[in-house]
């Protein structure tokens, strides 16, 4: 039988009108499972009206991305990280990162994401692999003291850059994953490790963006 997610399929619908979700174990995190886009459906040529609607509308968060995916198995491999703390996971998508913290004992889980489309996704995730966590949509709203505030993925624009001095006023550590930034030279950020992932649905993205690189800051 298959299982689907009739309200999520109606939202990835925005970005491409044949797409749906399914359930995917990711494959450097077996833990987690994932409503994601059906690689099938973005198997085929796309016409210049589906190219600019995808634009448009990536669905950032039907996807999971190299960075969480690390993320997320290094959380589960360090619980030490998150355990007993009130973590955020900042631009969370698809909750990956969230999931991932509850498993490993934090005391208190947001997912924090601007896109409505993503927290829903994170409450559907949430569900899917039996954890739960709180939703939230602005970062600059949000005023309750934080342990460990969790970025992966959330560099893809230089504009973005600032948002490292925002996320150390917010919390008393940091975790951030990127694949996005050379150079990343911003004290009092350390890199911490180095590693080889991919996202899913896979999107053969070039080699470069296949290193996630980690970095924290207390």
């Amino acid at each position: 039988m298959t299982i689907s997610n009739p309200i999520l399929d109606t939202r990835i619908r925005t970005m491409l009108v044949d797409a749906y979700v399914s359930q995917q174990v990711l494959p450097q995190c077996s833990e987690i499972k994932l409503w994601l886009v059906e690689p099938e459906t973005m198997r085929r040529p796309f016409s210049q009206d589906e190219i600019r609607n995808i634009q448009e509308y990536p669905a950032y968060w039907a996807f999971c991305w190299a960075s969480g995916q690390v993320l997320a198995r290094e959380i589960l491999a360090n619980p030490s990280w998150v355990k007993g703390k009130k973590v955020m996971d900042f631009g969370a998508g698809s909750g990956v990162v969230a999931v991932a913290a509850v498993m490993a004992g934090a005391s208190e889980v947001i997912a924090c994401d601007i896109d409505p489309d993503a927290l829903l996704s994170c409450q559907h995730n949430a569900e899917l692999n039996g954890t739960q966590f709180r939703l939230h949509h602005d970062l600059f709203e949000f005023d309750e003291p934080l342990d460990l505030l969790i970025a992966a993925d959330v560099l893809y624009d230089r504009g973005n850059l600032p948002l490292l001095e925002i996320f150390r006023q917010k919390a008393q550590e940091v975790l951030v994953a990127d694949s996005r930034v050379k150079d990343f030279d911003f004290p009092p950020y350390q890199a911490i490790g180095r590693h080889e992932s991919f996202t899913v649905p896979d999107l053969d993205e070039l080699d470069e963006f296949r290193w996630v690189n980690l970095y924290h800051c207390k």
